[in-house]
């Protein structure tokens, strides 16, 4: 057995290791488990759209994008980079920040669908794959540096109530 003072108990010495490794790598952990999730989002309901109802590819690829998206932001600004900002202002611009970065890696997922299924003749769930890899890496960069990167941090000018610093 091996006592973490940090945490308050006695645990086995591989319990403790593997929960040393998650509090070090916690936001990457969460961002791949809940970008899986994400990813399952996206997929399933361009499969739905395709397959089931017959929705052209393209328009299923947006759409499906906006439903992951929609669910992106709730995961990762509460369980993933757990933003601490408040107030209506600065929410606003936490928000604008992320669906103006998600509205990037939309364009770079529809442009990687249009090439690869229009102009090479791929297969459009092999290319929505490759798609999804590339969004999934654009995603965690844009929400790490530019999206979450001070939110409720006290950066940048605001603190996590909204208000200005002096």
């Amino acid at each position: 057995m091996f006592f973490l003072p940090h945490f308050g108990h006695t645990v086995s010495r591989e319990a403790a290791d593997l929960r040393i490794i998650f509090e070090k790598y916690r936001e990457l952990i969460l961002y791949v488990f809940f970008g899986g999730l994400t990813t399952l989002v996206d997929w399933v309901s361009y499969w739905l759209m395709t397959d089931i109802i017959h929705v052209p590819y393209m328009a299923a690829a947006f759409l499906s994008q906006i439903f992951s998206i929609l669910f992106a932001y709730v995961t990762n600004r509460s369980f993933v980079f757990e933003s601490k900002v408040r107030g209506a202002r600065a929410v606003a611009v936490e928000m604008i920040k992320f669906f103006g970065a998600r509205g990037a890696s939309l364009l770079l997922n529809m442009l990687v669908m249009y090439v690869g299924v229009d102009m090479l003749h791929i297969n459009d769930k092999v290319i929505k794959v490759i798609a999804s890899v590339l969004v999934i890496i654009a995603n965690y960069i844009f929400s790490k540096l530019f999206v979450f990167r001070s939110a409720g941090r006290g950066e940048q000018g605001e603190d996590p109530n909204g208000k200005k610093k002096e």
